[in-house]
């Protein structure tokens, strides 16, 4: 068994991207590692991969490789020990009344129209606003991944209302990953992407799941701030998942 193991390491390829602007930081230049997308074996690879730091973005697998910068961190909630904190209790209580579908990765029009409608109020000319049907299936549903859509909607008298809000989440051996989440920008007292996190965090632990991934963590980006409310925390230092809030008083 454990020389099969490290055959299968051997035959693992990984490759570097070419260098990009950075997505978080433009000013700089960015580099990622990447898993062979056409590795057969690449879905077995992959709940070990998120142990390792990595991340799925449709069919890829990556993690920053950067020369000379270290701030991507990844980082995941340990389900059993995470307490909701009081902003965190004041959100749930004000989407008591959202309703929780957890569906296959299957695109309609109405969650497109919210992708669409999401991308041109919060990442426009991110290089994301001409996303259509195509490409809402390339970069969130993949062709291998065991993933979900769980959606969050407005509660209706005959069934789930508007929709408001979609996490795409996979489903690995022992852990949810948070891939991307997306919501109605026009509804920003909810706190929606904060509810999205709590409501999979709900979902990990009725199924027993240990941890949910979320990602990268950047000290100092705004848009990353909201992460380091969920507590406690794990980062992954390159060797080992460590506890962020070690230390701290919380």
């Amino acid at each position: 068994m454990g020389s099969e193991k490290s055959q299968d390491i051997d035959d693992l390829r990984l490759f570097h991207t070419a260098e990009h602007p950075c997505g978080y930081w433009p000013q700089r230049i960015a580099r990622d590692l990447v898993m062979d997308p056409r590795d057969p074996q690449l879905p077995r690879w992959y709940p070990q991969a998120l142990q390792w730091g990595f991340r799925r973005s449709g069919d890829i697998v990556y993690r920053p490789h950067c020369q000379g910068c270290r701030a991507c961190v990844a980082v995941r909630i340990p389900v059993m020990r995470f307490r909701p904190d009081r902003s965190q209790r004041r959100c749930l209580a004000r989407n008591a009344d959202v309703v929780t579908r957890v569906l296959p990765p299957e695109r309609t029009p109405e969650q497109l129209a919210l992708y669409q409608r999401y991308l041109g109020a919060r990442h426009r000319n991110g290089g994301m606003d001409d996303h259509g049907p195509s490409e809402f299936d390339q970069f969130l549903t993949g062709r291998w991944s065991n993933g979900r859509f769980i959606e969050l909607r407005d509660p209706g008298s005959d069934g789930p209302g508007p929709l408001l809000a979609v996490a795409v989440t996979d489903v690995v051996p022992g852990a949810l990953s948070a891939v991307y989440t997306f919501f109605d920008p026009d509804q920003a007292r909810r706190g929606l992407g904060t509810l999205a996190v709590l409501r999979q965090l709900q979902w990990a632990a009725e199924q027993g799941y240990p941890h949910l991934y979320l990602g990268y963590w950047i000290k100092g980006h705004p848009k990353m701030d909201y992460k380091r409310r969920f507590r406690p925390l794990e980062g992954f230092n390159g060797r080992n998942w460590r506890d962020m809030d070690a230390g701290e008083s919380t």
